[in-house]
């Protein structure tokens, strides 16, 4: 009949083995393989710099890009860069990186705080599983809203920029 005898269990007591295609028994684990492959997630660490100085569009630009990476499951270094005299004044990068995370603290855990190494100041973001799907949701639950939300949003950093 052109099959095989092939061990499938061999840790198993006593060993198991079936009567088949073995070709078609690679195949099938290989694609088993494949799968599993992609179904696992590559997080890696992105990273986000910033400097005491920094304006209020680029600081929001740049939160904005903090938080596509963290909606995308990547880890996310904040790094402020302090250069010259400003290494006289870490709070005013312990106030940046506060604001970051006011910003999106909602959705994140913070896996080290802040702390000053050399002449940068840097803290590293996870994203809160079960927090983001709860955000996905509720963007799902209200697109008309949406554009009634985003005028608020502008009165509310237009009222905080001063």
């Amino acid at each position: 009949m052109e099959l095989d005898l092939v061990e499938v269990a061999p840790m198993a007591n006593p060993p198991v083995c079936r009567i088949m295609d073995y070709g078609k028994f690679r195949y099938e684990e290989a694609q088993k393989a494949k799968e599993s492959r992609r179904k696992a997630s590559n997080v890696s660490i992105k990273e986000v710099k910033f400097r005491p100085k920094i304006g209020r569009g680029d600081f929001d630009t740049k939160v904005r890009k903090v938080e596509q990476f963290l909606e995308e499951g990547h880890k996310v270094k904040v790094t402020l860069q302090f250069r010259g005299r400003e290494m006289a004044h870490p709070e005013l990068g312990t106030k940046i990186l506060d604001q970051v995370l006011e910003v999106v603290g909602d959705y994140v855990k913070v896996e080290s705080q802040a702390r000053l190494e050399g002449r940068n100041m840097s803290m590293v973001l996870a994203p809160d599983k079960k927090a983001l799907e709860l955000r996905k949701a509720a963007k799902a639950d209200e697109p008309t809203a949406s554009s009634n939300d985003a005028s608020s949003d502008a009165d509310v950093t237009e009222q905080a920029a001063p």
